[in-house]
């Protein structure tokens, strides 16, 4: 993996915690996902890429 990919990656997990973490409760029971699962949510997007 090239170090652009790989920075992509990191990139798009940090700022799909940010938006996550920045959700109220409710919204983010709303799209089926409990803060604790932010970590994962978001290293599943980052690994799809």
């Amino acid at each position: 993996m090239d170090i652009r990919k790989t920075f992509q990656k990191w990139a798009a997990y940090q700022q799909t915690v940010r938006e996550l973490a920045s959700l109220d409760n409710r919204q983010l029971n709303d799209l089926g996902i409990a803060r604790t699962d932010i970590s994962r949510v978001a290293r599943d997007h980052a690994n799809n890429l």
